[in-house]
């Protein structure tokens, strides 16, 4: 039995492995606390507490290990402030697992830094702008390095903003929380979490002859339109425009209207062979609504 072990069983990560749990695979994943693990279990996943950056038993490799017959491995993780944990930790457990086929790693679009809205796509140099993002550009060179001559694949997935269900535009305007914050010519690209785990699966069961994808959208926009349309689909007023210059953001947030380019994702649908099923942000906010209406 193929067994996916998701490291940070998060948004992205819980998508994916719903989708291969209906395909008969065994799954197990890890969260920091005991209520996120008892979530997992209550799925009929096996779940751990870890943490990174403390680092743990969860990985042995021994036959008595949790993970010992694991054969996928997602790394959603991020890198702290002294590097990857996973690695620091734990890389000789997870170069001993003896049935391990592939690793996948969830980055970032972040590591391209500012491209003043040019296009940018996998060849194009990581140059990124906040420490985060130059930690991500880290992480992604000592997954590399460790990955060379091992016997299994290596993929590196770059994510644009991640929305879906429960998380996404309609979401923050029912809750209240939308903005529409107008910065001249910003733009941004976006990725439903349901096309995020097509694209990982795809790669994770052998498609793919290159390291790295983009995963992103086909159509960057600026992201008040993205409210605005949240707005039209609720039938309610969208939020009123708020200047950049007069927002109230936190330094992180600041951070991303600091950065202005947009993502090519040819690699994912000529080497992946994959079709968004939202190619756009409109497809994937009227399917998020409609997902709800028909529970």
């Amino acid at each position: 039995m193929k067994h996916l072990v998701c490291l940070g069983m998060g948004f992205s990560a819980s998508t994916l492995a719903h989708e291969m749990a209906r395909e008969g695979w065994k799954i197990s994943g890890t969260a920091r606390s005991a209520e996120k693990v008892a979530a997992l279990i209550a799925r009929g996943w096996h779940g751990e507490i870890f943490d990174a950056e403390r680092g743990g038993d969860v990985l042995r490799a021994e036959p008595a290990g949790a993970f010992s017959d694991v054969t996928h491995l997602l790394i959603s993780i991020p890198p702290g402030e002294t590097g990857d944990g996973i690695l620091h930790h734990h890389a000789e457990d997870i170069a001993r697992f003896k049935h391990l086929e592939w690793i996948g790693y969830l980055s970032t679009i972040g590591v391209y830094g500012n491209h003043d809205g040019d296009w940018v796509d996998e060849t194009t140099p990581p140059a990124p702008l906040s420490r985060r993002s130059k930690l991500r550009v880290e992480a992604e060179h000592a997954w590399e390095k460790f990955a060379r001559a091992k016997p299994w694949r290596l993929q590196i997935f770059r994510l644009a903003g991640i929305y879906g269900p429960g998380r996404s535009a309609i979401d923050q305007i029912e809750a209240g929380k939308a903005r529409r914050i107008i910065k001249k010519d910003q733009v941004f690209n976006r990725i439903h979490v349901g096309d995020i785990a097509t694209i990982v699966k795809a790669g994770m069961t052998g498609a793919g002859s290159h390291v790295v994808y983009n995963v992103a959208d086909d159509e960057p926009g600026p992201p008040q339109d993205v409210v605005a349309y949240a707005a039209e689909l609720l039938g309610v007023q969208p939020p009123p425009e708020v200047p950049f210059e007069d927002a109230e953001l936190s330094p992180m947030a600041r951070s991303f209207y600091d950065e202005r380019k947009r993502v090519r994702n040819g690699r994912v649908k000529n080497d992946l062979g994959i079709h968004l099923s939202y190619p756009n942000y409109r497809t994937g906010l009227e399917a998020v609504l409609a997902a709800r209406r028909y529970k």
